[in-house]
């Protein structure tokens, strides 16, 4: 189907290549995995919005989370396990429907960068495309780019600066938000405030370490197409992790919404004790 439709509406999926063996495995995990993020994710956005204790900037903005994990996963895991399903020659996908799962992609992967990413995609749009194929698990703005056969330097020079801008930002916060939790703790003489924040910071820098590794292979392996396999992976990787392990780290373990977690269920299950 590739290279020979011009400006084509319907586009076909290169998808996630497994062996027959693997097949039913593979796609239980991602189901599995989806379900997990889902309950785990809705349920915290839940107890924010029951939990009047919980009304607070803190938390509300803490709601901002969840919603990005759900928006993320919902928008790609689905369609995901559907196309494993399906043979690669019926893997199609509307070109609409593809710039929407590209935005909300890049949405998730950036947080509510919703100018940048708007630029972006519409770099992208402006372009005629002489392809079909996108050869990624689902779109997002370099599989849609890579449809054209015009010239796509604005689309990497911009692609570019916007990864290079977000990651010195990310990057340049964490590290200013970690050397003063640092120099509170080395000057500090509680040893309880001293273990709950290298809890509690060794945590939130797993995964931030896992969502900037998983971004970068992604970006890089775009380049290389005979790696296609472990970028894919990568992709897959950057919404799940991310959003199977938030809720119980920022979320769970909040005094907070333990107490409200207790008293909703009136006794402390055993994994409360274990988290909180």
């Amino acid at each position: 189907m590739d290279n020979y439709t011009f400006n084509s509406l319907t586009l076909q999926l290169e998808g996630v290549n497994v062996s027959k063996d693997t097949l039913y495995p593979v796609f239980l995990f991602f189901f599995f995995a989806y379900i997990f993020i889902m309950l785990l994710n809705i349920g915290i956005a839940i107890l924010i919005f029951i939990d009047k204790n919980l009304h607070q900037p803190m938390y509300l903005l803490f709601c901002n989370l969840p919603f990005n994990d759900i928006l993320g996963n919902s928008i790609m895991v689905p369609r995901l396990l559907i196309d494993m399903m399906k043979p690669s020659s019926q893997r199609f996908i509307s070109y609409y429907e593809c710039v929407a799962q590209a935005f909300s992609t890049h949405m998730f992967g950036t947080t509510m960068a919703l100018v940048l990413v708007g630029i972006l995609l519409g770099l992208t749009i402006r372009l005629n495309r002489c392809r079909t194929l996108i050869m990624n698990p689902f779109c997002d703005n370099a599989s849609l780019f890579k449809l054209s056969c015009e010239s796509v330097f604005i689309n990497n020079v911009y692609g570019l600066t916007f990864t290079v801008v977000l990651f010195t930002c990310s990057i340049g916060s964490m590290v200013i938000t970690y050397t003063k939790i640092t120099v509170v703790c080395l000057t500090s003489n509680s040893k309880s405030l001293n273990s709950k924040a290298l809890k509690t910071c060794s945590t939130h820098l797993v995964v931030f370490l896992i969502m900037l590794i998983s971004g970068f292979i992604v970006i890089i392996l775009h380049r290389f197409p005979q790696y296609s396999d472990y970028r894919k992976l990568s992709a897959i990787l950057f919404h799940i992790i991310p959003g199977s392990l938030n809720p119980i780290i920022y979320g769970v373990q909040s005094a907070e919404i333990c107490k409200s977690l207790s008293k909703l269920f009136r006794s402390k299950p055993v994994i409360l004790n274990f988290l909180c």
